[in-house]
């Protein structure tokens, strides 16, 4: 690093890179952190098998205690290789900060750089007599970032009324009993700035006398107001009983005289009057009273004008007063300084330096605690987070080794049942004393076939991975019948599992902890990861993310439920194809647990897709070997992506009729692969040819199912890994890959029948992936998919042309047999189905 503050940010990074690292491998198992489909759990019918993962929980409080520690910096322009191309610069000591640098550091943010819940740290720095506990309680950690809050805005609030010559607010340090050196400063150069001017000392002193003389007018104004309403309330109530009296007199003195003998009309027209009358003398009080109110109130503030102007004009005369006197001791200070003007030159030079100094050590002094302070801090969190990684680390060391012991105490039974077995072929086979090693080893032979069930109880502590009767994908492994046909089996799953690579687990995890907050793209690191094989609790999100990848542009156009609605109208209307599922469904892979009996669970969801597919497809319908198809991806996807992972294989990946009637398509690349086997394995080809074996009879259904029951199950999955997503140019790779892993066994052959049954079992007999794998993406390269499209558009027509001969040889065969009646008998393979 260049500067201390670069190397300060580099600690940092590596800090919490290391941090993020660590916890992120054991989020990856869990499924926690952002992957291929976040916030979603494997699914898939295999997926309750996977084994259960030993995951760390997290530490909250020492999670928010690192947020309070964080040290928050930011890079210079010397950051990355413009920094290596510099010289290495000479580190200074640790008092030796410097002021500008850690200045910096403080204000800036790493806001930018850093995502989540990095925005909210706050920058408190604590010294080693402050920090008393490195794993506080959460209660102290929020009683301190209250605490940090509110300092902030006090600080916020005081800006703009103090100075300080400062860069540094000690005013955040967490110590009531102390004062901010910030806030003395202040308050120091406020106080001796007030001292220094008597003329604004003498205006202020005015300016205050001036505002309380106002308060007290407006307050005594308010009490004035308040009487007012009063009296007006009082003077209504008056008024309104004066002219009830009024009324009801001038009633009593109209219906006893006046009214006798008049007129009813000029009666109501004298009440009318009389009302009018009462009316305008009211309106008339009203006005007087607030005449009244009006002449008093105007007499009033004629009084407090007149008070006001007496005021005004004593403080007048104080000023003048005042600014004589300061012109009077202005003109002594200047005849003062013009006489010692000459002796305080010296002194004033001398003062000066001094004081220069003393800034300078006192910024020296700050800058040393800023740095020491954050120095402590940045250790204290080193403290804390090494101490967590290291309680991990310890678990993790006390978990293998209990699985350490418990496998060790396992092989240790296993050699001392062996030794018995080699005492027993060393000692004569007639001796009638060895009857107790005898039964020892028919023991060990017993439980050798014996196969792992789910009724076995557990151990305590740790259950070694023993060869089950089932695989984790389902898959039967051991026989029913024939001892011999299990030990077999069980030699052939030992070395399965020991071929398996772990180093491509970790890759993995590696991978999907570095794609934590980014979206999945495709490149040449993924591509190379599915190539060497998904590691199993990952599959089923990466199938997904691969068949959402190819039908994305199928799936925008389709309406919320698409899916459902398919199987709703398969199930309720007539559908051509549902005979033909429902035959198929229990002969699809009886081999394997979800799918061997009609209670199977995966029974109904293998149905479920097939006529889902059928209506979506009514031209293709329902053609055997896509039940194969649907039943491979159901143990990794749920019902509607294993629909969706068919629609990739049918539609997008296999050219038109490849599952029609005709089976056109595939017929075709079976020519394809043909070329491809003279130009990739000649001297293979050739032999095949001088035999007049016909392979494609073989490999016709390895294109059709994708190597569905035609190799081990290990291989078959990392086939359709790297099939899901790089497309149909896979199945050739393979295809020809298996070939050659087993090319000089099949040259040995001399004879048509021999090399035909040995092609009918060989790919069962391959159990290297890693091997196999190296072949269909090292050794066959180049590999271009423009030369496979274009041999494809070539063999197509050929196909084409003889299939139309061969239709019009069977209309030509039909008329002739309609006309002969000694061919009237024939009868051809469909007229007979139907």
């Amino acid at each position: 690093a260049a500067t201390r503050q670069d190397m300060t940010y580099w600690l940092q990074e590596l800090q919490q890179k290391r941090w993020e690292y660590c916890n992120n491998l054991d989020a990856a198992k869990r499924d926690s952190r952002t992957s291929p489909t976040p916030s979603d759990l494997s699914k898939g019918l295999v997926a309750k098998d996977n084994p259960e993962l030993s995951i760390l929980s997290q530490n909250a409080s020492a999670e928010r205690a690192r947020n309070i520690l964080a040290v928050e910096t930011s890079p210079t322009d010397l950051v990355g290789e413009q920094a290596a191309s510099q010289p290495a610069p000479v580190q200074p000591s640790a008092i030796n900060f410097s002021l500008k640098q850690w200045s910096a550091e403080i204000k800036n943010s790493m806001s930018s750089l850093r995502k989540g819940n990095n925005e909210n740290r706050k920058s408190i720095f604590y010294t080693s007599e402050e920090w008393e506990l490195l794993d506080p309680t959460p209660k102290d950690l929020e009683d301190s970032m209250v605490l940090e809050e509110k300092r902030k805005h006090l600080a916020e609030g005081s800006k703009g009324l103090t100075s300080s010559a400062f860069p540094f607010d000690f005013g955040r340090i967490p110590h009531k009993a102390r004062r901010p050196l910030k806030d003395m400063i202040g308050s120091n150069k406020t106080r001796n700035s007030s001292d220094s001017s008597p003329t604004e000392w003498c205006s202020g002193n005015g300016n205050r006398l001036v505002s309380e003389l106002q308060l007290k007018y407006q307050s005594q104004q308010e009490e004035l107001e308040k009487l007012k309403k009063d009296l007006s309330s009082q003077k209504e109530l008056v008024r309104l009983l004066q002219q009830t009296v009024r009324s009801s007199q001038y009633d009593k003195y109209f219906a006893s005289r006046l009214c006798e003998g008049v007129p009813k009309d000029k009666l109501e027209l004298l009440h009318q009057k009389d009302d009018q009358i009462l009316g305008l003398n009211n309106q008339l009080e009203k006005l007087n009273l607030e005449k009244d109110s009006l002449q008093q109130e105007v007499k009033n503030l004629k009084c407090k004008v007149g008070e006001l102007n007496e005021q005004l004009g004593m403080l007048m005369e104080t000023i003048q007063a005042k600014d004589e006197v300061i012109m009077k001791l202005s003109r002594q200070l200047s005849e003062c300084e013009d006489n010692t003007s000459s002796q305080s030159g010296a002194v004033n030079s001398s003062m000066a330096t001094c004081i220069n100094k003393e800034l300078q050590e006192l910024d020296r002094l700050k800058d040393n605690l800023q740095g020491y302070k954050t120095q402590n801090k940045f250790l204290n969190k080193e403290i804390l987070e090494l101490s967590a990684l290291r309680r991990n680390a310890e678990a993790r060391e006390r978990e293998w080794q209990a699985k350490y012991t418990s496998l060790e105490a396992k092989l240790c039974q296993i050699e001392s049942k062996y030794l018995i077995l080699l005492q027993e072929m060393k000692a004569p086979v007639c001796s009638e004393e060895q009857s107790s090693t005898r039964e020892v080893i028919a023991q060990l032979l017993e439980d050798a076939l014996k196969a792992e069930t789910n009724e076995q109880p557990e151990q305590a502590f740790f259950k070694p991975h023993l060869v089950s009767e089932y695989d984790i994908y389902g898959f039967q492994t051991v026989p029913e019948d024939d001892e011999e046909e299990k030990l077999v089996a069980k030699s052939r799953a030992l070395d399965l599992r020991s071929l398996r690579e772990i180093s491509t687990g970790v890759k993995w995890e590696n991978y999907l902890a570095s794609m934590m907050n980014r979206e999945m793209i495709r490149c040449v690191e993924l591509k190379n990861l599915i190539r060497s094989g998904i590691p199993h609790e990952h599959r089923s999100k990466m199938w997904k993310w691969c068949v959402n990848l190819h039908v994305k542009k199928f799936k925008d156009s389709t309406v919320p439920g698409y899916f459902q609605t398919l199987l709703q109208n398969a199930l309720e209307k007539q559908n051509p194809a549902s005979k033909q599922i429902e035959l198929d469904l229990l002969r699809t892979l009886p081999n394997n647990k979800h799918y061997s009996s009609p209670t199977s669970e995966g029974i109904q969801k293998l149905r479920n897709v097939l006529l889902a597919f059928s209506w979506r497809n009514p031209d293709i319908g329902y053609c055997q070997g896509l039940n194969r198809l649907v039943a491979i991806a159901l143990l990794y996807l749920e019902q509607e992506d294993a629909f969706w992972c068919l629609v990739t294989i049918v539609e997008v990946f296999m050219p038109r009729d490849y599952y029609t009637k005709t089976l056109l398509g595939s017929q075709v690349d079976q020519r394809v692969f043909k070329d491809l086997m003279s130009e990739k394995l000649p001297r293979l080809h050739a032999h095949f040819e001088q035999y007049k074996v016909d392979y494609t009879l073989i490999t016709f259904n390895w294109f059709l199912v994708v190597f569905v029951d035609s190799v081990v199950s290990d291989i078959l999955f990392k086939i359709w890994d790297s099939f899901l997503y790089e497309g149909p140019k896979v199945i050739f790779r393979f295809a020809l890959a298996l070939f050659k892993y087993k090319e000089e066994e099949i040259l040995k052959l001399q004879d048509s029948m021999s090399i035909f049954k040995y092609l009918r079992y060989f790919t069962r007999t391959i159990l290297d992936a890693r091997k196999l794998t190296a072949i269909a993406f090292g050794d066959l390269n180049p590999f271009p998919l423009r030369q496979i499209r274009n041999r494809r558009t070539y063999h197509l027509e050929k196909v084409r042309l003889e299939l139309t001969e061969l239709e019009a040889i069977r209309e030509d065969f039909l008329r002739e047999r309609e006309t002969c009646i000694e061919k009237r008998d024939l009868i051809s393979d469909d007229e007979e189905d139907s």
